[in-house]
């Protein structure tokens, strides 16, 4: 099976800003990710799955354009999920359960009327978090941002950065966070 960090330096082979940026970030949501599963035993979550998923969440950044946290690609940032889960299934069909949390933990889920509102024809296919490996993967990236990559979110200041998506991510995370806080 291939290895989250090799898949990582496979598409980030220049040990850059960048890549580094990648690294902490996803290491970050891998650590709090992990440590809902270990909180939650009932929740029965493929902690192997979470690790790899953390790991790779963020793997399409390099093909969106956001210089501020060194992407120069050209895609909207918005993208960057789905853009991952394509480059993972390119890789190897292996990998499914990993692209379905790349194209699924932006924001709280992302509907076809996010992606209007931002002047983006949505792609096909479902970027809404389902199991239970997703919604861990995408709450704990949640506390964690790449254009601040040295502090980490309250659950108040996440609810906040939700809003920019509508009241109702705001208010699907703090139901997460009710589950797995």
């Amino acid at each position: 099976m291939l290895q989250p960090l090799d898949i990582i330096a496979h598409y980030y082979p220049a040990d850059d800003a960048l890549r580094q940026l990648l690294l902490h970030h996803s290491q970050q949501v891998q650590e709090r990710a992990l440590e809902v599963c270990r909180r939650h035993p009932e929740l029965h979550a493929d902690e192997a799955l979470v690790s790899r998923g953390a790991l790779l969440h963020d793997i399409g950044i390099c093909r969106t354009h956001a210089p501020g946290i060194h992407c120069h690609g050209t895609a909207p940032y918005l993208l960057h999920g789905s853009l991952g889960a394509a480059m993972l299934r390119a890789l190897s069909p292996s990998l499914e359960l990993e692209a379905r949390i790349c194209e699924r933990h932006t924001g709280t889920g992302l509907t076809p009327d996010i992606f209007r509102r931002r002047g983006i024809e949505p792609p096909a296919g479902t970027f809404v978090p389902i199991t239970t490996e997703e919604l861990i993967v995408s709450y704990a990236d949640k506390f964690f941002s790449k254009s601040h990559p040295e502090r980490t979110r309250t659950p108040q200041q996440t609810a906040h950065s939700l809003e920019g998506f509508g009241k109702e991510c705001a208010e699907t995370f703090l139901r997460w966070h009710a589950m797995f806080g």
